[in-house]
């Protein structure tokens, strides 16, 4: 049984304080619980006092159910069709289009003296759509609630009730985690109220976040710049960016040397083996090339002998299937796709895609969710299909069960996987575009592959010694893994990230024996040195976030497209740097706003949303604890914090006065302006430069954007007319030394002769 809402707007807060002991409280402290607590809904109380009858889905009767007697209210068109599809006639099954409800715009909408109470409005371009699901609803015999199955589905549905104002009839709330025929008949099997936990954990979450954005930015519009904005989440993804780019700028490489010995025994292949550490000790740092050569000249006349090897037996266990941020970051790294994109096409799978003789069908379940928890039926269907096409023997004798990492995991979610096992991607790939196929084909492969036995690999270790004309002895090493059986490696292997230290799992060697002598063939000193930490990807980003609990499923792919969207970061091929603008704002925002910046403070906010979620905290406290200690820093930020002027140099000169020229941020973007202003007013747009160079006349080709697109034109325009469709690539065609211009992931094509092909590996072309 749901709770009763705790805040709604501030007139029917008001209705609430209607009992002695409110009477008896001091004024001030009556009006504030008064807004924080609202009336029941009265949709609601219908609900309890009536119960709804269950829906039948497909396959079961209607018989004597009059057409559209029961209305059906899902989030987007797509989801309405598949769903009706499974329903029946029944059912008329409509779609909010998301969110009917939310806080004002241009305004706080927030009264922080009044209990925190929301004034919340109908969205401008929602009113139709409200007014016709009101009359559908007025119409109907019930009303189900059909929304996405998190915090943000249920808020929606509850947002729904409020705006609509059903009466006098029930009204249920249906959950689904994929749109099959099976689920949205358990679902509407097992109707229930709005969970009323779930609304308020999405209400603290929504007016936090409006406490910190809707006073912060105006706050950085002053001290800044105009048109920057700040997000309790956003700004501390964007200062883990900053920190880290601070770090490899402040990084001083070191040098130091490794020593590699090329040996071969007799009869077989050679192999490398590196030098490890003087006998019996730990292992030998050589810091310059001196220590480096004085080990050469003592070991160059000395045999090399084989010491011991060690063979063991491991297994390597399979990834656990995809949640949202592991479907994100393998996406980023095989794919190449960012987190958006790789949401928009998994909502797309989920919602449903004609597949021929089926029909409308979600393909995948639900796609934001942080559990890897799979039904027992879903592994059975999984180890089945195993079986049947590679063999008992891919089968492990148990299911694979998998919990998640985290301690505020919702385990009542699934983990992102095919709603059909059977279905594999080659089966359906006529019904689906390219990217839906990529995407279904790495779901669905990294779900089956969890299911599949483990991959058995003969591991060696070897030991090497050698004593040299000095009498030290040193130790060389090698090792190397032979796959055995490849088990779930038949089918998938989980990416990893660039920096990922390499594993020696498909290095060979040749058969080798303790005591057993091995011929020198070249000693192999190197010069390296120390490389500073890796800048972040959209990958590494998003791993950093869940690992420290910032954020949440739904919200890693908005905060990265907000802070480039802003130009706070840029994408600079697969990695993320901060700009110069990015790194004032988190400076500034750092400096005024410790608790606001820091990620322990981030992460313990997310913890206390999940309790309120989890019914063992309120949030009204919650907020009130929060914004007392914000307010303070907030006020004192806007009497103590220094105006700062944002301008980052370039290379361009400008061409009236002969001042270098900066970028400067507006209103709407980025752009180059005078260092000569006031006097000298010269302004132009800032224009991505590509490094190619125009085939026509030599100007170089610059991104530029008309009409809703992206197209690459010569800098020299209007004199020079060229233009591409496509990034031009640095390297030439390799038939006729024109202009290669990116044509998907890894392909390139010519744009003077009909070359098409791969891309060579020095120029790699990512997502276009």
């Amino acid at each position: 049984m749901a709770t009763t809402a705790t805040a709604t707007t501030k007139t029917k807060a008001a209705a609430t304080t209607k009992t002695k002991a409110a009477a008896t409280t001091k004024a001030k402290a009556a009006t504030a619980t008064a807004k924080r607590a609202p009336a029941k809904s009265k949709s609601t109380t219908a609900t309890k006092a009536k119960a709804a009858p269950r829906a039948r889905a497909a396959g079961v009767s209607t018989a004597g159910v009059p057409k559209g007697t029961h209305l059906v209210i899902v989030e987007s068109p797509a989801k309405a069709v598949t769903v009706g599809r499974f329903l029946g006639s029944a059912y008329t099954v409509r779609a909010s289009m998301g969110h009917v409800r939310d806080l004002p715009d241009g305004k706080l909408g927030v009264d922080t003296d009044a209990g925190f109470a929301p004034d919340y409005q109908i969205m401008k371009d929602k009113k139709t759509v409200v007014a016709d699901l009101k009359k559908l609803g007025a119409d109907a015999a019930s009303i189900f609630l059909a929304t996405d199955p998190d915090r943000e589905g249920e808020a929606i549905s509850w947002h729904l009730l409020e705006a609509a104002g059903w009466t006098g009839k029930p009204i249920r709330r249906v959950v689904f985690h994929a749109i099959t025929p099976e689920a949205v008949k358990e679902a509407f099997e097992n109707a229930h109220d709005i969970d009323m936990r779930l609304v308020n954990a999405q209400q603290a979450r929504r007016i936090l976040d409006r406490l910190v954005g809707y006073q912060l930015s105006p706050l950085l519009w002053k001290k800044v710049q105009r048109g920057l904005s700040a997000g309790r989440v956003q700004s501390v993804a964007l200062r883990l960016v900053v920190d880290r780019d601070k770090e490899i700028d402040a990084f001083v490489p070191v040098e130091y040397w490794t020593l590699d010995a090329e040996l071969q025994p007799e009869g077989a292949s050679a192999f490398t083996a590196a030098l490890h550490s003087l006998t019996g000790e730990k292992k030998i740092e050589l810091p310059d090339q001196l220590a480096a050569t004085r080990i050469v000249a003592d070991i160059e006349r000395s045999p090399f002998r084989v010491d011991t090897v060690t063979k063991r037996e491991i297994k390597r266990r399979p990834a656990p299937p995809f949640i949202t941020s592991t479907l994100q970051q393998d996406a980023a790294r095989q794919l190449r796709y960012p987190a958006r994109r790789t949401m928009s096409i998994a909502q797309q799978l989920y919602e449903g895609i004609d597949v021929g003789a089926d029909g409308s069908v979600g393909l995948i379940t639900y796609m934001r969710t942080d559990s890897p928890v799979v039904t027992p039926s879903a592994i059975d269907e999984a180890r089945e299909y195993i079986e049947q096409r590679w063999g008992k023997e891919y089968v492990p004798d148990k299911a694979r069960v998998y919990a998640s990492r985290s301690k505020v995991a919702q385990e009542a979610h699934e983990a992102i996987r095919p709603t059909g096992m059977a279905r594999s991607p080659e089966a359906i790939r006529g019904y689906l575009s390219n990217d839906q196929f990529r995407l279904y084909d790495l779901i669905w492969k990294r779900m089956i592959a969890s299911q599949m036995t483990d991959a058995v690999l003969d591991s060696t270790q070897v030991a090497i010694a050698v004593s040299g004309e000095s009498g030290q002895g040193y130790e060389f090493r090698v090792s190397g893994s032979v796959l055995k059986f490849p088990g779930f490696r038949t089918l998938y292997i989980e990416a990893r990230d660039e920096d990922a230290a390499d594993d020696d799992a498909d290095k060979q060697l040749p058969a080798l024996t303790a005591g057993q002598a091995l011929d020198t063939k070249d000693l192999l000193p190197e010069q390296h040195f120390t490389q500073p930490p890796p800048r972040f990807t959209e990958a590494s980003l998003i791993k950093s976030l869940e690992e420290r609990g910032i954020g949440r499923p739904s919200t890693y792919a908005p905060i990265i497209s907000t802070i480039v969207d802003r130009q706070y970061v840029n994408r600079e091929r697969t990695s993320m740097k901060s700009t110069l603008l990015g790194q004032v704002v988190s400076d500034q925002l750092t400096a005024h706003f410790p608790n606001i910046m820091d990620l322990d403070f981030t992460a313990q906010l997310e913890e206390q949303l999940d309790e309120v979620a989890n019914g063992r905290q309120e949030w009204v406290p919650l907020l009130d604890e929060f914004y007392g200690p914000f307010k303070k820093a907030l006020d004192d930020a806007q009497e103590n914090m220094e105006r700062v002027r944002v301008e980052e140099p370039t290379d361009e000169i400008c061409d009236e006065c002969g001042k270098p020229m900066v970028i400067k941020h507006g209103r709407f973007g980025p752009f180059l302006s005078c260092t000569g202003f006031p006097e000298c007013k010269k302004s132009k747009p800032l224009l991505k430069k590509t490094g190619v160079f125009c085939p026509e006349d030599g100007g170089e080709l610059v991104e530029r954007k008309g009409k809703g697109r992206t197209f690459y034109g010569c800098t020299n325009y209007p004199t020079c007319g060229f233009t591409v469709s496509r990034r031009p690539l640095k390297i030439a065609c390799p038939e006729c030394e024109g202009l290669l211009l990116a044509a998907g992931r890894d392909q390139a094509t010519c744009n003077n002769c009909a070359w098409k092909g791969s891309v060579p590996e020095e120029e790699p072309v990512g997502a276009v």
